[in-house]
């Protein structure tokens, strides 16, 4: 500082105070807009709830429209309010017999989307519930219950809308994997001479050195085969036993029909 020029110590000591000058207002305007804020907020917290939005009659016909669309999409049926959705329309209350549709074709599910049938599980579910409901009830006072065929038309839909999901999963499956079955599995025999399917399992150890696995026998003994074939030969008796009984039960149904018209 003391080998320094009187011109250089003027310019070092301005270009300090204007250093100083800026950090001085720099900080006066981060007190004064954190100020601000806390009295926002103070002044949001006060304020009360349905009051925190101020719209004008202008605009709120827009933003009401607004909300409405936007929630709209949640909805999937009527909304109703308590446990009305189990019971049946108001109009339909004692009345014998109820009119209903024919139920979904396995030929018009499979021109539906996922999404349209994923939604179409649902209606019906709804509508089962609500008739398992209406039959309840009447089973309570002991009365019929209006149009029952309606509870197997929803559940005959139920059935193929199912079926046409499991086609359409295996038909991924395929071209994915190239297997039929969800589950990948083989024919296999028992000690007992039984086919049946068995499932594969994933276990944390190879199958030679897996104790569990190795105790199960895929495999018929020699001496297991007569036994098989007498199974054989009391299933085939048990079919002719049952068509002879058909075959007996017909004729005396025919003499008793031809006693009567002879009567007549």
């Amino acid at each position: 500082m003391l080998g320094m020029q009187p011109c250089t110590f003027k310019m070092a000591a301005t270009a300090a105070g204007r250093v100083l000058t800026l950090c001085r207002q720099f900080q006066t305007g981060l007190r004064f807009s954190s100020a601000l804020y806390i009295q926002q907020s103070a002044l949001s917290l006060a304020r009360p709830t349905h009051c925190a939005l101020r719209l004008t009659p202008s605009s709120f016909a827009e933003t009401h429209v607004g909300i409405a669309a936007q929630c709209r999409s949640l909805h999937t049926s009527q909304s109703r309010m308590g446990l009305n959705e189990f019971f049946d329309l108001p109009e339909n209350w004692g009345e014998p017999t109820v009119k209903s549709g024919a139920p979904w074709t396995a030929k018009q599910l499979r021109t539906k989307s996922n999404e349209d049938l994923h939604k179409l599980w649902y209606v019906l579910l709804k509508e089962k519930n609500m008739l398992l409901t209406i039959e309840q009830e009447a089973k309570r006072q002991r009365l019929s219950m209006p149009s029952p065929e309606r509870l197997k038309k929803v559940e005959r839909s139920m059935i193929r809308l199912d079926t046409v999901v499991k086609e359409r999963e295996d038909a991924i499956r395929l071209l994915q994997t190239g297997q039929e079955r969800a589950r990948p599995g083989a024919w296999r025999r028992n000690i007992f001479g039984y086919t049946y399917w068995y499932k594969f399992k994933e276990f944390a150890i190879p199958w030679y050195m897996n104790q569990r696995y190795k105790r199960k026998q895929f495999f018929t003994p020699q001496f297991v085969n007569p036994f098989i074939r007498l199974r054989l030969e009391k299933h085939l008796r048990e079919k002719i036993r049952e068509k002879r009984a058909e075959r007996s039960r017909q004729r005396k149904l025919m003499g008793k029909i031809s006693k009567q018209s002879a009567k007549a």
